[in-house]
């Protein structure tokens, strides 16, 4: 199958362009798009009105119209789509209604259970495929006596990435932060470098190899979908001290460190593992073994694969159904 879909949200576009489908992967001015594996490939947008394509996955609102101009057909009828939901709702979490709610031709794909329960999405068909991680490997060291944490622009997102509680994992040890624009945190916490290091923006392979040398992993999210450098952390063989919140208690068991809701629970076991590396390595062992149970690259493309192909072929009946439509002559009797 011949899939359009646009590059977005690295780690989750890696995992699905592994599958066996050819996918075209538009240019966009200001994007910078790294390395595509085999079977995706680089178009420009002027191509595409010229391209065969069997189907369209969407990832943001916007997306719908590009594609429909790009095209030149109509998503849904002309052309099989799917919309992968990321994201938990912005402004009204329960009451939110996803702006294809009131379509029918195009399924909502979510990446997790809460945030197909938390969205109002109408009469619109709604699948969950859960995430789908390359496995990095045991690589679990733990030698730095250390929390890592990462979070991308943790300064601007502030209270829905937890930032807020950073300074109470700090009081238990180091915390040492990875993502984009944490270079901010230091001034707008008031923690200095003894609390807090900042690590920056590392190379995928080079994120997990670092984030490996720390004692433990901290998750404060607060309002996002399942994040992925959690499964990655669990992966790696690290415990993991996560605020239960949207997906986590799903996603983690306590076993594999620590999950509640009260932050102070959190530290105090971020205070055991920083203490004792051998408790710290055997609750990384049972995260990794949850994580590869759940969250592993087979699984995510076998799903994919079946929902790609039923969305194909529904469209393909409706097509089909069309075109068996009985036409009316101009006596008002079908022919």
């Amino acid at each position: 199958m011949k899939i359009l879909v646009w590059y977005l949200h690295g780690g989750w576009m890696q995992a699905f362009l592994s599958g066996s489908h050819e996918y075209l992967v538009p240019a966009e001015a200001g994007r910078v798009m790294p390395p595509l594996p085999a079977h995706a490939r680089r178009v420009e947008p002027g191509e595409l009105a010229e391209a065969e394509v069997d189907l369209v996955v969407l990832q943001r609102t916007e997306e719908l119209a590009w594609a429909e101009s790009l095209l030149g057909r109509r998503l849904g009828r002309d052309v099989a789509t799917v919309f992968v939901e990321h994201n938990t709702p912005k402004q009204s979490p329960v009451s939110e209604r996803h702006f294809l709610a009131e379509r029918t031709d195009i399924p909502i794909v979510h990446v997790t259970h809460f945030n197909r329960l938390i969205w109002d999405c109408g009469a619109a068909p709604t699948i969950v495929i859960e995430h789908g991680i390359p496995d990095p490997g045991q690589q679990y060291t733990g030698e730095l006596e250390a929390l890592g944490v990462v979070i991308n622009e943790p300064v601007r997102r502030g209270r829905v990435t937890g930032t807020d509680l950073l300074p109470a994992f700090a009081s238990a040890g180091r915390l040492d932060c990875f993502g984009i624009a944490g270079d901010r945190l230091p001034a707008a916490l008031g923690l200095g470098e003894d609390r807090l290091q900042v690590v920056g923006d590392l190379p995928t392979a080079h994120l997990h190899a670092e984030l490996a040398r720390r004692r433990a992993y901290v998750h404060p999210m607060r309002w996002t979908s399942l994040g992925l450098s959690l499964l990655e952390a669990m992966l790696l063989g690290m415990p993991v001290l996560v605020l239960d919140a949207t997906e986590a208690s799903r996603a983690v068991p306590p076993e594999a460190g620590a999950l509640s809701a009260d932050p102070a629970e959190l530290v105090a076991t971020a205070d055991i593992l920083l203490r004792d590396p051998d408790e710290a390595r055997r609750r990384g062992a049972v995260a990794r073994e949850a994580a590869a149970a759940r969250y592993g690259l087979p699984r995510f493309l076998d799903d994919w694969d079946a929902v790609l192909a039923d969305a194909h072929e529904a469209h393909a009946h409706r097509a089909r159904s069309r075109t068996r439509a009985p036409q009316l002559t101009t006596e008002g009797v079908a022919s």
